[in-house]
């Protein structure tokens, strides 16, 4: 097995990515280390975050066993950078062909995002790895299980609005990996830096992964 299908096969059994977005790498690591204790070992970082391509290469320097990948990834020469900088996938909102070619030609796991089944079809055909359906909350569980129906070997990722009490249902629906932000890292909570609330959040949504992958 190949170092790419060892560590997709990770983000796949994992089911649970935490998208982390901070002002600080100090205040990311804390979070970084909350979620894994709860569970979701699967990180990653949005390109947005301030000094992102640094922050992944001192994420992957001080933590063990955690899957980093970058996010937001528009185009070709950010997936370039964030793979230089050590992430092992890169997950992009929408789908550019350049962005793909460049993680292919680096064999990192590529994740572009779409909306309508000719999208989730144009990226899996340009060689997505799985393929992000974004924004979720704007489509529901049903549409992944609409999508998979005609399309049961694509792998999908809803993004956006995936939450505890949804996660389930998302999972049962064919969903192989939720991405999960806001319901993840309760902001209050990193303010108050009561970190105790991030790793019973990860707690739930892998006990609720598992659930949905019992009950498919």
């Amino acid at each position: 097995m190949s170092d790419k299908a060892e560590k997709k096969e990770l983000l796949l059994d994992s089911g649970v990515i935490g998208v982390i977005r901070t002002e600080s790498p100090k205040e990311l690591l804390k979070v970084a280390r909350a979620i894994k204790k709860g569970g979701v070992s699967c990180i990653e970082i949005a390109m947005t975050t301030p000094n992102a391509l640094s922050v992944i290469e001192e994420v992957l320097e001080k933590l063990d066993e955690v899957l980093v990948g970058a996010g937001t990834v528009l185009d070709a020469e950010t997936a370039r950078s964030a793979i230089l900088a050590g992430a092992e996938y890169l997950v992009s909102p929408t789908t550019d062909v350049g962005m793909i070619e460049m993680a292919r030609r680096y064999d990192k796991i590529v994740a572009p995002g779409a909306f309508t089944p000719t999208e989730v079809m144009t990226a899996w055909e340009a060689g997505a790895d799985m393929v992000k359906i974004f924004p979720a909350s704007r489509l529901g569980p049903k549409f992944i299980s609409d999508v998979k129906a005609p399309l049961p070997q694509v792998s999908l990722m809803p993004t956006g609005g995936v939450n505890q009490e949804n996660a389930e249902e998302f999972v049962r629906a064919g969903a192989d990996v939720l991405c999960v932000g806001s319901a993840l890292l309760d902001k209050e909570a990193i303010d108050n830096e009561n970190y105790d609330i991030l790793t019973q959040n990860a707690k739930e949504l892998v006990e609720a992964v598992e659930k949905g992958r019992k009950k498919k």
